[in-house]
């Protein structure tokens, strides 16, 4: 087990593009981080540094008490599962595992005790024998893990393992992956595109947008307290609705204004966020997460001042929900990426929610959504960062 430590670290290629931008992140003994974004944000990069597949332009890369920006690949004590699994097509499962342990002509004895004990952590057991090509992918993904688990390392190296498997085993093998993670408490820095997969496995995620880190925290604080719009948009399934709009304060409370239609501002909220206050009378960007929507036919006790009035465009069922699409008349920030977020008025759909099945709505149908008020989230026009305090 080690720490990993990256201070100050900047990727820049010899045609002057940028990948990465003074990154500081520390990772701790036995910590599972998650590195996420967009494609092309820097994440496999920064991956790839670690690991010494890439040079590093400037700053230090510290593994435990090393300082290992010249240290070769191979001395840095660290294991690597690719994407594509990188598995030898004539070698049994058993030689595949073992081969990094063979190259390293550790005795055979020992070799076959740490095989073993890797493809029983794995319920790899019955298919030692078998060659990659007679697997599944799930099955292959597997040796892939256990060759990096002979090796003992001080740290895993993971660059989106789980994308080439169908969605059912993906969310299979993310479960098996944080389980065998905490067994064997060794440091992990996993690199995904996927924010479900990153917020389901991580004991802290570190998202990346354009090479820059945007915020780093435990999945729950990203998705509660995000930073800015970009985070507060990229965290989350469905995405948060962002709307152009302004704030009146009064007293305790106040009014937000969407287009031609008015949410309260709520207490709660100002408490929350009492830097809300210096922007009373301005222009902010309000988010709503899907979840924050409901149809108020079947809401409790949810007051007038606190419902949008709007029409049915789509529905998606989903057994356990629904999500309903419909449309506000206010302009929709939108996160543009790779560019920064810009306004963009829609005539459609802009506005998802989160309804219980229990709800009635129908294409077509007029309906008035509640919104619980109390957890919508507030970002600065212009510097696009959350207001909290």
């Amino acid at each position: 087990m080690a720490t990993v430590a990256l201070e100050g670290i900047n990727k820049i290629y010899d045609n002057g593009f940028q990948a990465i931008y003074d990154l500081d992140l520390e990772i701790g003994e036995s910590e599972f981080l998650v590195l996420v974004g967009p494609s092309g944000c820097g994440k496999s990069t920064a991956l790839r540094m670690i690991a010494g597949l890439e040079s590093i332009s400037s700053g230090k890369l510290s593994i435990g008490d090393r300082v290992v920006n010249d240290v070769e690949p191979k001395d840095r004590d660290i294991a690597m599962v690719f994407q594509n699994y990188a598995l030898y097509p004539h070698m049994t499962v058993y030689d595949n595992i073992g081969f990094a342990l063979k190259l390293a002509k550790m005795p055979k004895q020992e070799i076959d005790e740490r095989v073993r004990k890797a493809a029983a952590i794995l319920e790899l057991e019955s298919n030692l024998d078998r060659k990659p090509g007679q697997l599944s992918g799930g099955q292959r993904q597997r040796v892939a893990m256990g060759r990096a688990i002979v090796r003992q390392p001080a740290a895993f190296l993971m660059d989106e393992p789980l994308s080439n498997l169908d969605a059912k085993l993906r969310v299979q093998m993310r479960a098996e992956i944080a389980s065998i993670q905490r067994d064997l408490s060794v440091t992990t820095i996993y690199v995904t595109h996927d924010q479900v997969e990153a917020m389901t496995m991580g004991d802290r995620v570190a998202v990346l947008k354009d090479g820059y880190l945007q915020q780093v925290d435990t999945p729950q604080t990203l998705y509660d307290r995000p930073e800015n719009i970009f985070v507060g948009a990229f965290i989350g399934s469905p995405s948060m609705n962002l709307y152009s709009g302004s704030i009146d304060v009064d007293g305790a409370g106040g009014i937000i204004t969407l287009g031609s239609q008015t949410l309260s501002l709520s207490p709660t909220s100002l408490e929350h966020r009492p830097a809300l206050r210096g922007y009373d009378g301005q222009q902010v960007v309000v988010g709503i997460r899907p979840e924050d929507f409901e149809d108020a036919a079947i809401a409790v006790d949810v007051p007038g001042s606190d419902q949008l009035h709007s029409e049915v465009l789509l529905i998606e069922a989903l057994g356990s929900e629904i999500m309903v699409h419909f449309s506000i008349d206010a302009p929709v920030v939108d996160t543009g990426d790779p560019d920064e977020p810009e306004e963009i008025a829609h005539d459609g759909v802009n506005a998802v929610g989160r309804f219980s099945p229990r709800s009635r709505v129908s294409v077509g149908d007029p309906v008035e959504v509640a919104v619980t008020t109390e957890n919508l989230h507030f970002f600065d026009a212009q510097s696009r960062k959350a207001i909290y305090d």
